[in-house]
């Protein structure tokens, strides 16, 4: 099989107007559904939005992305143990999944499934974009999707055919990745030369001098992933897990 499609996929968050077909959509899932998935239970769920009016609901807890209301199909990939403990109790058997490591294992569960559709619909056409903003309001969606006890939003996917390709975003070279048979950590040296090329392009100069800032790095510790909101939106989901009935 040739990974070309994989090596050089992009991000995409404008489509046409173009709606997918049910039959593709579903494809897809079920594609999605066949992944890994820990103890064979399946503990995640999806909600498809297509609605405007559903997607208009959504698009604040996304910080009103504009991807969110262009999209022709919105996927909110949860966490699901509501399923599962449901049939545990009408089998009779004691169901003990109100606690971190159920949570985590359904965490993992919904990602896989998430990544599984992703790759399938890129091999079919079309785009997609994760929504890293799912966990920050993670209330606001719940509310929204009326998603019950033991069901939290896990990542978000917008997918539809493209409007256009844009260009392909830099990564680090895989050696800063790959650990051969142990960890090996990081001297100064390996640091300034796997991020060498990153910073040295010049939409990241860019990035640097229009915040105002010396490093790169300063661009993603003081605007981009603050401290300050990292706590505030850490507590915040720590909060709803919680009140979604996950006692940790």
């Amino acid at each position: 099989m040739d990974l070309d499609f994989l090596k050089n996929r992009r991000t995409i968050r404008r489509y046409q107007t173009t709606d997918i077909p049910d039959e593709l959509l579903n494809e897809l899932l079920e594609a999605a559904f066949r992944v890994s998935t820990t103890g064979n239970m399946q503990v995640y769920s999806v909600v498809v939005t297509r609605d405007a009016e559903n997607k208009k609901r959504l698009a604040p807890a996304h910080f009103n992305q504009p991807t969110v209301t262009s999209a022709p199909v919105v996927l909110t990939f949860c966490a699901d143990f509501n399923r599962f403990i449901k049939w545990c109790k009408l089998r009779h058997a004691d169901p003990g999944y109100d606690n971190f490591q159920s949570f985590f294992t359904a965490a993992i569960d919904a990602l896989l499934a998430a990544q599984q559709f992703c790759t399938a619909a890129e091999a079919k056409g079309l785009g997609i974009c994760y929504l890293g903003t799912t966990t920050y309001n993670a209330d606001a969606i719940i509310k929204a999707l009326n998603l019950p006890r033991f069901v939290v939003p896990i990542t978000t996917i917008t997918v539809g055919y493209p409007e256009s390709i844009p260009e392909q975003v830099e990564r680090l070279p895989i050696e800063a990745m790959i650990h051969h048979e142990t960890y090996h950590d990081y001297s100064d040296d390996d640091i300034d030369r796997l991020y060498q090329e990153k910073e040295a392009l010049p939409a990241n100069k860019g990035f640097v001098a229009e915040n105002k800032k010396e490093t790169l790095a300063q661009v993603f510790t003081d605007i981009r992933y603050t401290r300050k909101n990292n706590e505030y939106f850490s507590d915040l989901f720590l909060k709803v897990i919680k009140e979604q009935g996950y006692n940790f």
